[in-house]
C-alpha cells in the first residue's frame, strides 16, 4: 500500500522566546516491511538541524532555534510504501536486547488492577496470548477521539472508560509485561484511527511484543488487530513519551499553544 503523508505542528507563544530546542522524531526509517519512497523536514524559520539517532535507533533531528520568536511551523511529508508481513516486524533498527522492553516507565507501571486482567487472558500459546489481551483491551475501553491527556499514566488510564489509542498502547504494554513478555511503543501514522472529530487522522501509537522465534510483532489494541499495511512506523521506545513525534524546551516567558495539522491517505488520496 502506498501511504502519504502530510503532517504539519504549529507552536504560537503569548511573549517572544529567547531560545528553542527541539527534539524531532518525525522520519520513518526504511525496513523489509516499509520503504520510504520521499520525505522532506521543513521548518518555516532560519533554525540549524543535526540528524542522527537516539538509544532506540531512531532516526531523530535536533532543531536549535535563537529568538525572539513568536511562532514555529515543523511540516513533514512524503510517501511510505508498505508491504504485507502478518504484524511481524523485519529489517527494523535494532540496537537494544528485547529483555530491555521488560523495564516499567512511570507511564507504564501495572498496578493490581492490570496485573489481575493480564492474567485473567486464558490463552497458553504466547502469540494467541497476546493477540487475547490486544482484544481484551480493545473491548474493555471506549475510544476517545479527542487529543490525548497529556502525562496520562497506564494506571490512570485503566480506571477510565474512554481513552486514547496512545493509552490503550500503554495498557498494553504494562499488562504484556506482567506476563513476562517484552513489550514497547510505537509512534507513527495510519489513517485506521480517526482520531480527530473533523475525520483527520492524527499521529497514532501502537505497541510491539516480542515473541521467540518471531521477532518482534505489531499490536493495536485501539483496533483489537494487528498493524498492517497501513501503518507507517517512525519511533519505538519503552513509553509514549519515549517515542513522542515532538520534544523539547523552550527559554521565556508566556503561555504556548499548540496546533496540529495531519492528513493520511491511502494509495496518494
Amino acid at each position: 500500500m502506498r501511504l502519504s503523508v502530510d503532517h504539519r505542528t504549529i507552536y504560537r507563544f503569548s511573549a517572544p522566546q529567547a531560545r528553542l530546542t527541539q527534539l524531532l522524531r518525525l522520519i520513518p526509517e526504511d525496513t523489509h516491511d516499509q520503504s520510504v519512497t520521499g520525505w522532506n523536514l521543513h521548518v518555516d524559520c532560519d533554525a540549524r538541524m543535526r540528524h542522527g539517532r537516539d538509544g532506540f535507533g531512531n532516526r531523530v533531528t535536533m532543531l536549535y532555534v535563537a529568538g525572539p520568536i513568536s511562532d514555529i511551523e515543523i511540516a513533514v511529508s512524503g510517501e511510505v510504501l508498505t508491504h504485507p508481513s502478518n504484524g511481524i516486524v523485519h529489517g527494523a533498527q535494532e540496537p537494544l536486547p528485547p529483555a530491555l522492553f521488560l523495564r516499567d516507565t512511570p507511564l507504564t507501571r501495572a498496578d493490581a488492577e492490570i496485573h489481575a486482567f493480564a492474567a485473567d487472558i486464558a490463552e497458553t500459546d504466547p502469540v494467541a496470548r497476546l493477540h487475547a489481551l490486544n482484544i481484551a483491551i480493545k473491548r474493555r475501553f471506549a475510544l476517545d477521539h479527542g487529543r490525548p491527556i497529556a502525562g496520562r499514566t497506564a494506571i490512570e488510564a485503566f480506571a477510565e472508560g474512554s481513552v486514547s489509542s496512545r493509552d490503550m498502547a500503554q495498557v498494553f504494554i504494562a499488562a504484556a509485561r506482567t506476563l513476562g513478555v517484552a513489550a514497547r511503543y510505537v509512534s507513527g501514522y495510519s489513517p485506521v484511527c480517526q482520531a480527530e472529530a473533523d475525520g483527520r487522522p492524527a499521529p497514532h501509537g501502537w505497541a510491539e511484543a516480542y515473541v521467540d522465534r518471531l521477532g518482534w510483532v505489531a499490536f493495536d489494541p485501539s483496533t483489537g488487530l494487528s498493524a498492517d499495511t497501513a501503518y507507517v512506523r517512525v519511533a519505538v521506545a519503552l513509553d509514549s513519551a519515549g517515542a513522542a513525534p515532538v520534544a523539547g524546551s523552550r527559554l521565556g516567558e508566556g503561555e504556548e499553544t499548540l496546533d496540529v495539522d495531519l492528513h493520511v491517505g491511502r494509495n496518494g488520496q
